[in-house]
């Protein structure tokens, strides 16, 4: 008889237990934090293929490497992977990673925003500068990101990096990712001696980041894929804003039928933890 491991099915809804005492404070501080063994081996073995799967059959990008900008060349992105798998589903409805969310931005309760996959191709380029609230219509900075690689991730394959507490920096906050924002932000966020932290990740290890936390990527150097599920948290009582720029306005399709000043509570932005009925 065959038989195989596999981790303990309720991984995904017992709670973390690596945060510091401090972490809510640090996070507010340093704007990102990278946290060891968020998950196990197992639960990324169990969820990569499929997650893997799903990309290769919803990914619309078909372009050569070659012949793409640079943000095409920076990673193939599929958004909401949830609605079109079940198992996905039960990794983006994590309460485990939903409950880091929520202590990380000190609130009591997290809904979703959407998740991306962000698959860095062997050889694909680096990823701009960039700070992802500049897209979302939300009427504060209580919402971050989980980034969470699917295989060990060193540094030649292009891990996260993060200008340490550079989401107090409000300068350059009008900035798509592109070309101009690698070359301004590198060049602002130097002389302000932001601290450009580079790690390299441990399968299992996951990074989460505030939404105008300034980040980037380096090119992927390996021969397979560097192979990324993200998920974007925010507070449950936040409320949309009047979009500030044509991304934002596009970005309003994640909360369906919500108007500026309304919470977000439709059927693809659930309340995905809550300390008070946890």
């Amino acid at each position: 008889m065959t038989t195989t491991t596999q981790a303990p099915a309720c991984e995904l809804d017992v709670p973390y237990e690596g945060l510091a005492p401090t972490a809510t404070a640090d996070f507010n501080r340093d704007g990102f934090v990278h946290l060891s063994g968020v998950l196990s081996p197992e639960t990324i073995a169990q969820y990569e293929p499929t997650i893997t799967s799903e990309v290769i059959r919803l990914n619309t990008q078909h372009v050569p490497l070659s012949e793409r900008d640079t943000y095409g060349k920076a990673f193939l992105q599929v958004t909401n992977l949830w609605r079109e798998n079940e198992k996905v589903k039960r990794l983006v409805f994590s309460k485990r990673l939903a409950g880091i969310a929520a202590k990380l931005i000190g609130v009591h309760a997290v809904r979703l925003y959407h998740d991306q996959a962000l698959y860095k191709e062997p050889s694909g380029g680096i990823t701009p500068w960039h700070a992802d609230q500049y897209y979302w219509p939300l009427s504060s900075d209580r919402c971050l990101t989980i980034w969470l690689p699917l295989q060990e991730t060193p540094l030649e394959m292009g891990p996260l990096a993060f200008a340490r507490s550079s989401h107090n920096y409000s300068y350059n906050r009008d900035l798509p990712i592109s070309d101009e924002s690698e070359a301004r932000l590198k060049q602002a966020l130097a002389e302000q001696n932001f601290e450009d932290v580079v790690e390299p990740f441990a399968l299992g290890d996951a990074s989460f980041h505030r939404g105008w936390t300034f980040h980037h990527a380096g090119p992927n150097r390996d021969t397979v894929p560097r192979r990324v599920i993200t998920v974007i948290y925010m507070d449950a009582d936040i409320r949309v804003a009047e979009p500030t720029n044509d991304n934002q306005a596009g970005d309003r399709n994640w909360m369906p039928g919500t108007q500026a000043g309304q919470v977000p509570d439709t059927p693809l932005n659930p309340v995905l933890y809550d300390s008070r009925t946890a």
